[in-house]
């Protein structure tokens, strides 16, 4: 058997929602193994302390805005992509957004829009566009950020719940669509973690004690702890692994 190899030396990686949080976490682990990681956020001011950072530990990195929710704005990123680059080896769709937190009944179509503009219908299309350059390069690896909410909606979360289950459904069928052309697609089920984006679990106790009672490890995550799954499914260790749902939770699903 061979020794398994995390590395990704040579390795071109694409991380969307970069600028903090699991997204940071994931370009600070994926340059910490090799990959020259392009960073991407709405601003790309934003990413500049996670480039720093990055450098600092001596990886590279790249600074690229675009709004995932903006197709258009996609497309202009794949085509900085393929001029600066010429290639695309890993995609991170991390990318999220939850402007509504309540009951369903009272979303309204600006929330529905949003949620699945950011949340999928970009998603969708940063897939389509890097499949094509992986394509071009004889393979690569897609890992699509999900959440666990896409397997058991959590309450007042029920717009981004179905947003994260349908990622969970693109995932399978970009994983079966392109195998034969050495792709993989896997998602990541991560579940609470400390981030800007969980501040209304995190700093409601009520919630909050609630959501650590169902977890079996008794406690959240930190965004680092999310990594290295996605270090795992990129990386030549995973040569077998597609269309799986990856779940990092501390046992809140088990």
């Amino acid at each position: 058997m061979d020794k398994i190899d995390f590395r990704l030396d040579g390795k071109i990686a694409l991380v969307t929602g970069a600028s903090r949080g699991i997204g940071e976490a994931i370009a600070v682990t994926l340059a910490d193994y090799g990959a020259h990681c392009i960073l991407t956020s709405r601003k790309a001011d934003a990413l500049k302390g996670v480039a720093e950072k990055i450098a600092s530990r001596g990886g590279k990195a790249d600074v690229m805005a675009c709004h995932v929710g903006d197709l258009k704005q996609i497309e202009t990123l794949f085509g900085n992509i393929r001029e600066r680059f010429g290639t695309l080896n890993i995609l991170i769709n991390n990318a999220a957004t939850n402007p509504y937190f309540g009951e369903m009944i009272g979303a309204d179509e600006r929330v529905w829009n949003k949620t699945f503009d950011v949340n999928l219908k970009g998603p969708f299309f940063m897939v389509q566009h890097a499949a094509k350059l992986m394509i071009e390069a004889g393979g690569g690896s897609i890992v699509n950020v999900s959440s666990i909410n896409g397997i058991k909606p959590a309450p007042f979360q029920g717009v981004y719940s179905i947003t994260k289950a349908g990622l969970i459904s693109m995932t399978r069928a970009f994983a079966k669509e392109l195998a034969g052309r050495n792709i993989r697609v896997n998602a990541l089920l991560p579940g609470l973690v400390e981030t800007n984006f969980s501040k209304a679990i995190m700093e409601n106790d009520m919630i909050y004690d609630y959501a650590v009672k169902m977890i079996p490890l008794g406690r959240h995550a930190q965004p680092g702890e999310i990594a290295g799954a996605v270090l795992y499914l990129v990386s030549d260790a995973a040569p077998f692994t597609t269309g799986a749902s990856l779940v990092v939770d501390g046992g809140a699903l088990a």
